[in-house]
């Protein structure tokens, strides 16, 4: 009887040793309090995750930068990052690929009181820019200031700089406006900051309507192709969180401390704009205004952010399909 009762035990956890085994290990790259921090915090929360076909396991990156490497040395199977940077990784022979995860991105801010109403108005003017020449956001909204016949680049003084340093500079009055991304520029609003304009907005006026991702998943498409179920099922469960952070306040008030922001306002600030970024639709439609988006940063950088390819690379957005 003895004999039998621990067998049968022996070969329940042999049953579920095998289960766990069959669940696919997803080491995402993650910098410490950012917003797929947030999201995998929820995810995680969420009691079905247990049940999932995917376990994951979040790994700290001090930077952006510290996340490609990562992900380009194995060292994680996923970070968050850019389609434009996984498109010039495949024009020269790696296969990364990009799935949507946020259509969020910078914003241009300036004092309540400012005189600074349009893109015109910086005429002459010193604006702040988080990042360099290359920053995705100051191409697009050059881009945007040649419709009217002005040369950006020529019209402003800039002052380039990491996007907390930016946001001291217009708070210590030493620019006009600034160009950051966008929860610095949230952080901006809710202390009485004006937006100008969005990243969205500066898309529209250049004629591109669609909602086209700013951010996604990168990860190697061979890998994804070994796991389509669970990578699929993990896209799934994300978009859910996500969907709880924006509608569920006790969801959003259990990783409220993951924003490091001790004020409402600026609270209510960061989780609106984040939710603004959700991806609703993701198709053809999209992937062409990709496609568009990409022409116009490959002319203005001279090739300097996209690579020499002329054309977004073929199985830059991944289908499980």
């Amino acid at each position: 009887m003895k004999f039998n009762a621990f067998f049968i035990g022996f070969c329940l956890a042999i049953s579920f040793s095998s289960f766990a085994g069959e669940k696919t290990l997803i080491k995402i790259g993650v910098q410490a309090y950012g917003t797929a921090d947030w999201e995998l915090a929820a995810l995680q929360d969420d009691p079905q995750t247990k049940s999932a076909d995917f376990i994951i396991k979040k790994q700290p990156l001090a930077n952006a930068e510290a996340g490609k490497i990562a992900l380009q040395s194995g060292a994680v199977d996923m970070i968050v990052s850019d389609w434009i940077w996984v498109s010039s990784l495949r024009s020269s022979g790696e296969d990364f690929t990009f799935y949507p995860y946020s259509g969020t991105s910078g914003a241009l801010v300036v004092p309540e009181d400012s005189p600074i109403h349009s893109i015109k108005d910086l005429q002459g003017k010193r604006l702040g820019i988080a990042g360099g020449e290359l920053d995705k956001n100051w191409l697009l909204l050059q881009a945007l200031a040649k419709q009217e016949q002005m040369d950006l680049n020529a019209a402003v003084e800039k002052v380039f700089g990491a996007p907390p340093l930016i946001n001291e500079q217009i708070k210590q009055n030493r620019v006009d406006a600034v160009l950051n991304y966008w929860h610095f520029a949230a952080r901006l609003e809710a202390q009485g900051y004006r937006q100008i304009i969005d990243g969205r907005g500066i898309l529209k006026g250049l004629g591109i309507k669609e909602n086209v991702p700013s951010l996604g998943y990168v990860f190697k498409e061979s890998w994804a192709n070994n796991h389509k179920q669970a990578l699929d099922n993990f896209f799934k469960a994300s978009k859910q969180a996500k969907n709880r952070l924006c509608t569920s306040d006790s969801a959003w008030q259990k990783i409220i401390p993951l924003t490091r922001v001790d004020d409402l306002p600026t609270q209510t600030r960061l989780r609106q704009r984040y939710c603004e970024g959700n991806i609703e639709q993701w198709g053809k439609q999209e992937q062409q205004a990709a496609e568009r988006i990409y022409t116009i940063l490959h002319t203005l950088s001279n090739r300097q952010l996209t690579g020499n390819s002329e054309h977004l690379q073929p199985g830059t957005f991944w289908s499980a399909h």
